[in-house]
Protein backbone atom coordinates (compact mmCIF):
# COMPACT_ATOMS: atom_id res chain seq x y z
CA UNK A 1 0.00 0.00 0.00
CA UNK A 2 1.40 3.42 -0.92
CA UNK A 3 1.91 6.26 1.55
CA UNK A 4 1.07 9.43 -0.32
CA UNK A 5 2.70 12.85 -0.06
CA UNK A 6 2.95 16.03 -2.07
CA UNK A 7 5.99 18.18 -2.75
CA UNK A 8 5.42 21.78 -3.78
CA UNK A 9 8.27 23.44 -5.65
CA UNK A 10 7.72 27.08 -4.81
CA UNK A 11 10.14 28.28 -7.48
CA UNK A 12 7.82 26.87 -10.14
CA UNK A 13 4.51 28.29 -8.84
CA UNK A 14 3.40 31.20 -11.01
CA UNK A 15 0.27 31.98 -9.00
CA UNK A 16 -2.08 31.17 -11.89
CA UNK A 17 -4.65 29.48 -9.60
CA UNK A 18 -5.22 26.60 -12.06
CA UNK A 19 -4.85 24.21 -9.11
CA UNK A 20 -7.59 26.01 -7.19
CA UNK A 21 -9.96 26.00 -10.17
CA UNK A 22 -9.27 22.34 -10.98
CA UNK A 23 -9.90 21.35 -7.36
CA UNK A 24 -13.17 23.27 -7.17
CA UNK A 25 -14.39 21.76 -10.43
CA UNK A 26 -13.25 18.20 -9.67
CA UNK A 27 -14.67 18.14 -6.14
CA UNK A 28 -17.73 20.39 -6.53
CA UNK A 29 -16.39 22.87 -3.96
CA UNK A 30 -18.77 25.76 -3.18
CA UNK A 31 -17.65 29.19 -4.45
CA UNK A 32 -17.01 30.73 -1.02
CA UNK A 33 -14.62 28.03 0.30
CA UNK A 34 -11.46 26.22 -0.83
CA UNK A 35 -9.83 22.79 -0.51
CA UNK A 36 -6.58 24.31 -1.75
CA UNK A 37 -5.47 27.89 -2.01
CA UNK A 38 -2.45 29.88 -3.17
CA UNK A 39 -1.39 32.70 -0.90
CA UNK A 40 0.80 35.62 -1.87
CA UNK A 41 2.73 36.48 1.28
CA UNK A 42 4.55 39.81 1.29
CA UNK A 43 7.09 40.49 4.04
CA UNK A 44 9.46 43.27 4.97
CA UNK A 45 9.36 47.04 4.85
CA UNK A 46 9.38 49.16 1.75
CA UNK A 47 11.60 49.17 -0.28
CA UNK A 48 12.98 45.84 1.02
CA UNK A 49 9.95 43.65 0.39
CA UNK A 50 9.88 39.98 -0.50
CA UNK A 51 6.99 37.90 -1.74
CA UNK A 52 6.25 34.19 -1.54
CA UNK A 53 3.65 32.23 -3.51
CA UNK A 54 2.57 29.43 -1.17
CA UNK A 55 0.09 26.71 -2.02
CA UNK A 56 -1.77 25.43 1.02
CA UNK A 57 -4.01 22.41 1.46
CA UNK A 58 -4.66 19.63 3.96
CA UNK A 59 -1.27 18.32 5.03
CA UNK A 60 -2.49 14.73 5.54
CA UNK A 61 -0.55 14.66 8.80
CA UNK A 62 0.75 11.47 10.41
CA UNK A 63 -0.39 12.87 13.78
CA UNK A 64 -3.52 14.74 12.74
CA UNK A 65 -5.37 16.52 15.57
CA UNK A 66 -8.52 16.52 13.41
CA UNK A 67 -8.59 12.71 13.53
CA UNK A 68 -7.93 12.54 17.26
CA UNK A 69 -10.69 14.98 18.17
CA UNK A 70 -13.42 13.72 15.83
CA UNK A 71 -16.20 12.27 18.03
CA UNK A 72 -17.74 10.08 15.31
CA UNK A 73 -14.69 8.74 13.47
CA UNK A 74 -15.67 10.68 10.36
CA UNK A 75 -12.14 12.14 10.20
CA UNK A 76 -9.90 9.12 9.86
CA UNK A 77 -6.72 7.70 8.31
CA UNK A 78 -6.93 5.59 5.18
CA UNK A 79 -4.51 2.70 4.58
CA UNK A 80 -2.56 4.94 2.19
CA UNK A 81 -1.79 7.35 5.05
CA UNK A 82 -4.14 10.08 3.87
CA UNK A 83 -6.55 11.81 6.20
CA UNK A 84 -10.11 11.54 4.92
CA UNK A 85 -13.62 12.58 5.96
CA UNK A 86 -16.48 10.07 5.82
CA UNK A 87 -19.35 12.44 5.08
CA UNK A 88 -21.89 9.82 6.15
CA UNK A 89 -20.41 9.82 9.68
CA UNK A 90 -19.82 13.57 9.93
CA UNK A 91 -22.34 15.40 12.11
CA UNK A 92 -20.93 18.86 11.32
CA UNK A 93 -19.80 19.58 14.89
CA UNK A 94 -16.75 21.50 13.57
CA UNK A 95 -14.39 20.07 16.22
CA UNK A 96 -11.96 19.04 13.48
CA UNK A 97 -12.07 22.53 11.97
CA UNK A 98 -11.06 24.01 15.32
CA UNK A 99 -8.34 21.36 15.79
CA UNK A 100 -6.69 21.80 12.39
CA UNK A 101 -3.63 24.03 12.86
CA UNK A 102 -3.47 24.72 9.11
CA UNK A 103 -6.98 26.18 8.75
CA UNK A 104 -7.76 24.04 5.69
CA UNK A 105 -11.14 22.52 6.60
CA UNK A 106 -14.55 24.02 6.07
CA UNK A 107 -18.19 23.15 6.64
CA UNK A 108 -20.21 22.46 3.52
CA UNK A 109 -23.19 24.62 4.48
CA UNK A 110 -25.49 23.09 1.88
CA UNK A 111 -24.94 19.51 3.08
CA UNK A 112 -23.85 20.04 6.70
CA UNK A 113 -20.58 18.09 6.69
CA UNK A 114 -16.94 19.04 6.96
CA UNK A 115 -14.83 18.90 3.83
CA UNK A 116 -11.17 19.35 2.88
CA UNK A 117 -8.53 18.20 0.42
CA UNK A 118 -8.66 14.44 -0.05
CA UNK A 119 -5.71 14.27 -2.46
CA UNK A 120 -8.57 13.43 -4.87
CA UNK A 121 -8.89 9.92 -3.40
CA UNK A 122 -11.41 9.01 -6.12
CA UNK A 123 -8.82 9.83 -8.81
CA UNK A 124 -6.07 7.91 -6.99
CA UNK A 125 -8.26 4.79 -7.05
CA UNK A 126 -8.41 5.18 -10.85
CA UNK A 127 -4.61 5.51 -11.09
CA UNK A 128 -4.78 9.26 -11.76
CA UNK A 129 -3.01 12.13 -10.04
CA UNK A 130 -4.92 14.65 -7.91
CA UNK A 131 -6.63 17.28 -10.07
CA UNK A 132 -4.41 20.09 -8.76
CA UNK A 133 -1.27 18.14 -9.72
CA UNK A 134 -2.59 17.16 -13.14
CA UNK A 135 -3.44 20.75 -14.04
CA UNK A 136 -0.48 22.62 -12.51
CA UNK A 137 0.82 24.79 -15.34
CA UNK A 138 4.26 25.33 -13.79
CA UNK A 139 4.69 21.73 -12.63
CA UNK A 140 5.13 22.91 -9.05
CA UNK A 141 3.00 20.15 -7.49
CA UNK A 142 4.63 16.71 -7.37
CA UNK A 143 2.70 13.76 -5.96
CA UNK A 144 3.67 10.21 -5.12
CA UNK A 145 4.44 7.39 -2.73
CA UNK A 146 6.85 8.12 0.12
CA UNK A 147 7.45 4.40 0.62
CA UNK A 148 8.66 3.90 -2.95
CA UNK A 149 12.32 4.98 -2.98
CA UNK A 150 12.13 5.47 -6.76
CA UNK A 151 9.07 7.73 -6.72
CA UNK A 152 9.64 11.34 -7.69
CA UNK A 153 8.63 12.62 -4.24
CA UNK A 154 11.04 10.24 -2.48
CA UNK A 155 13.92 11.17 -4.77
CA UNK A 156 13.25 14.91 -4.38
CA UNK A 157 13.01 14.72 -0.59
CA UNK A 158 16.27 12.74 -0.38
CA UNK A 159 18.16 15.14 -2.59
CA UNK A 160 16.63 18.52 -1.81
CA UNK A 161 16.40 20.67 1.28
CA UNK A 162 12.74 20.90 2.22
CA UNK A 163 10.43 22.20 4.88
CA UNK A 164 6.93 21.62 6.21
CA UNK A 165 4.54 24.14 7.67
CA UNK A 166 4.46 24.44 11.46
CA UNK A 167 7.00 21.66 12.04
CA UNK A 168 7.29 22.49 15.75
CA UNK A 169 3.72 21.42 16.55
CA UNK A 170 4.52 17.77 15.80
CA UNK A 171 1.73 16.86 13.35
CA UNK A 172 4.23 15.36 10.88
CA UNK A 173 2.67 16.79 7.71
CA UNK A 174 2.99 15.07 4.35
CA UNK A 175 3.04 18.21 2.22
CA UNK A 176 6.61 19.39 1.69
CA UNK A 177 7.92 22.68 0.30
CA UNK A 178 11.12 23.01 -1.72
CA UNK A 179 12.96 25.88 -3.41
CA UNK A 180 11.42 28.59 -1.30
CA UNK A 181 12.94 31.81 -2.30
CA UNK A 182 11.77 35.24 -1.37
CA UNK A 183 11.26 37.26 -4.51
CA UNK A 184 11.81 40.98 -4.41
CA UNK A 185 8.39 42.58 -4.63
Amino acid sequence: MPRYAMVIDQSRCIGCMACVVACKRENDVPPEVYRTRVLEIVQGNFPDLTTEMRSELCNHCDHAPCVTICPTGASHYEEDGTVQVDIDKCVGCKACIAACPYNVRYINEEHGYVDKCSFCQHRLKEGKKPACVATCVGGSRIFGDLDDPKSEVSVILRKTSHRVLKKSIGTRPNVYYINQYPKKA
